[in-house]
């Protein structure tokens, strides 16, 4: 399957912006469709962010929306999130996922719509 690679994360203070990357191996039809999903301790998985295929659609989860953007370069074979007003909040662990289908936008940020998960990538925001 595909391989995905996250980076760009890091340390920064409350306020501040990161802009995470995530690199596909190859341009497939497993990357149609692309969402950033993380992680904290004692948390559950919650989706981020959703891009479909040509990029002109996004979701975003509503503790994001307005701060946070995703985008994609097919040329490139890389999605990016950029995260603006980081909040400590927004401390977790940062995957990149990508799927062949979504089947409705009710499933844009459901992880079990993906199939490829990249490593993942750490974000943490000291207030």
């Amino acid at each position: 399957q595909v391989q995905l690679v996250e980076s760009g994360g890091g340390s920064v203070q409350a306020g501040g912006s990161l802009r995470l990357s995530c690199a596909a191996s190859q341009y497939t039809a497993d990357t149609n469709y692309m969402g950033w999903f993380r992680q904290a301790p004692g948390k559950e998985r919650e989706g981020v962010a959703a891009i479909y295929p040509a990029g002109v659609t996004t979701f975003y989860a509503d503790s994001v929306k307005g701060r946070f953007t995703i985008s994609r370069d097919n040329a490139k074979n890389t999605v990016y999130l950029q995260m603006n007003s980081l909040t400590p909040e927004d401390t977790a662990m940062y995957y990149c996922a990508g799927s062949k289908l979504v089947g409705s936008s009710k499933r844009a940020l459901d992880g079990a719509s993906y199939s490829s998960w990249g490593q993942g990538t750490q974000v943490t925001v000291s207030s």
